[in-house]
């Protein structure tokens, strides 16, 4: 398969142990990105309001 570089860094081999990341503080920042909303998933857009409706109360 190849080397494998870090998907945050994109500068160091993947460590086994930290997978897809080379290690601990990668795998941190990645957290913190998706923390702080920097990343984001495809979908259709809602408020909530729409997601509030009485079948669940």
């Amino acid at each position: 398969m190849g080397n494998k570089v870090c998907v945050q860094c994109r500068a160091q081999p993947v460590a086994p142990e930290w997978r897809p990341f080379c290690s601990e503080e990668c795998k941190l920042l990645d957290l913190r990105n998706w923390v702080d909303g920097r990343y984001r998933v495809a979908g259709e857009k809602t408020t909530a309001l729409e997601d509030d409706t009485d079948e669940h109360h």
